[in-house]
């Protein structure tokens, strides 16, 4: 039962409180500068206002989810270090005689209670709105990047993971009573990922075929368990604890399993909007929600400043259409049309800035762009070609449909340099160069995200996770620049 009724409480040793701890004490200024009462109204369908044991304050358990983001420590770190450090039992709203909860509650709160709801935009919202009605942001400027974030489960080997899965498969079927008459077929003992692939697909169609095992509970879980193992290799996804972290690339040669944050921030470095994405996401396309949920917290947008990544057509033309500037230098590769018949191109093949290659509708990475000109047409525009290693191919679910020539497993870029004379006219302008030297800000907030509040390595597991753990991480630093902005 939910108890929204705050309570009064004395305590002849509240004194120490003022004593010890200074006026301008961050936790102290954090409890001045937020009413934190709208924790109830977005936590109150998650509790019965009239039955049962009263719960814990919500206000509290989130509180201790600010000072784990703000110190960087688990769960249990930090309950424990509430049960001695008076400033952080101040601003927990306990007396210094109160004891603290066990560390599994705020697992459970943090795990349970805020599963489905909105906190990444509402407590964005929440701070920007206190930065605005301080007189803070004054621009209607923002930076974007999109910041990674390593899962806290390391990949598997897909062959590893089909033999595994399909041996539990068999161990479950012959330690069946009723299994006489069954015949399965041989397992595959060598390592080609393609001969493991046959084997488990022959498996699972001789148990699909047979009602009494393919109903059967004790098989149930085993058995749609390696089928789910084995579309994920065929659509090149990563194979993890983590099931919804995916594979990104910071260069052509280093990759990560994770999460993406893309983030919009003001040049006072005030996080205005962020998006939470699994790892081989596109940062360009990310754009449009950023902007849409900076002006739904009230910023005006009329300039944006990014990397390569947002410099494509969509973006250019969406912005034109909407009055604002795409501060971001034009990419030939990304921004100036192709050759592939594939009307959906586009929405099917995205380019990574970072590694300076395509990604294939299943994630996979192509080899490094070669330029192609005409001998008989020296005119003509040239063109570069992005291949597949044939081996990628052939495990693919896709390699009937993703390319329309999937013989030669290649794309063909034609570079249009004229297509973007605007864009490439302003890239030249002096204020172009100003706006342009705002970037390195958002680099410098990506790397307190990740050094000062652990925000290079997820928390838990899953994408609903990843956005509770940004939700409360850009709070805190959103509130700290409030805060030093404010003692200027």
């Amino acid at each position: 039962m939910l108890n929204t009724q705050q309570e009064i409480k004395f305590s002849e040793h509240a004194i120490l409180y003022d004593i010890l701890i200074p006026k301008d004490n961050k936790y102290r200024l954090i409890d001045e500068l937020i009413d934190f009462s709208f924790i109830y109204d977005e936590l109150k369908d998650k509790y019965c206002l009239d039955n049962g044991r009263t719960a814990a304050d919500p206000i509290m358990l989130f509180k201790y989810l600010m000072i784990k983001a703000i110190e960087n420590m688990s769960d249990v770190d930090v309950v424990e270090h509430s049960r001695y450090d008076l400033s952080y039992k101040r601003f927990l709203g306990l007396m210094p005689e109160d004891d603290v909860i066990d560390p599994s509650l705020l697992t459970k709160f943090r795990r349970q209670r805020l599963k489905d709801v909105n906190l990444l935009d509402m407590l964005i919202g929440k701070t920007v709105g206190v930065a605005m009605e301080n007189g803070i942001i004054k621009t209607k400027t923002i930076i974007v990047d999109a910041t990674h974030t390593i899962s806290r489960a390391n990949a598997l080997s897909p062959i590893d993971v089909l033999k595994l899965r399909s041996k539990e498969v068999r161990d479950r079927i012959r330690k069946w009573p009723g299994n006489e008459g069954i015949e399965l077929p041989a397992p595959n003992n060598d390592d080609n990922l393609l001969h493991e692939l046959d084997s488990c697909e022959a498996l699972l169609s001789i148990v699909m075929a047979d009602p009494m095992l393919r109903e059967n509970p004790a098989f149930k879980e085993a058995i749609n368990y390696l089928a789910e193992g084995v579309d994920d290799v065929r659509h090149h996804h990563s194979i993890s604890y983590d099931r919804e972290a995916r594979v990104g690339h910071k260069s052509a040669e280093t990759s990560f399993i994770g999460y993406k944050t893309h983030i919009a921030m003001t040049p006072e470095r005030i996080i205005t909007a962020a998006t939470v994405t699994t790892g081989e996401k596109d940062d360009g396309k990310q754009l449009p929600d950023l902007v849409t949920k900076t002006q739904d917290v009230g910023i005006d947008v009329d300039t944006v400043v990014g990397d390569a990544a947002y410099s494509g057509k969509d973006n250019l033309n969406m912005a034109k259409e909407n009055g604002m500037q795409i501060v971001a230098k034009l990419n030939g590769m990304i921004t100036q049309g192709h050759m592939s018949a594939r009307t959906d191109f586009d929405s099917l093949f995205e380019y990574n800035k970072d590694a300076d290659r395509y990604i294939c509708p299943a994630g996979v990475m192509s080899t490094k762009g070669t330029v192609g000109r005409y001998k008989d047409k020296p005119n003509k525009s040239c063109r570069v070609r992005y291949r597949w290693r044939a081996t990628a191919c052939s495990t693919c679910a896709m390699m009937n449909e993703c390319l329309h020539d999937c013989k030669t497993k290649a794309i063909n870029i034609r570079v249009l340099s004229d297509s973007h004379r605007e864009q490439m006219e302003f890239q030249k302008s002096q204020k172009f160069r100003e706006l342009s030297r705002e970037r390195y800000k958002i680099e410098a907030k990506n790397a307190e995200l990740k050094n000062a509040h652990g925000y290079d390595r997820a928390d838990s597991y899953g994408i609903s996770a990843m956005e509770l753990q940004g939700a409360v991480t850009i709070f805190v630093v959103n509130l700290k620049r409030i805060m030093k902005m404010m003692a200027k």
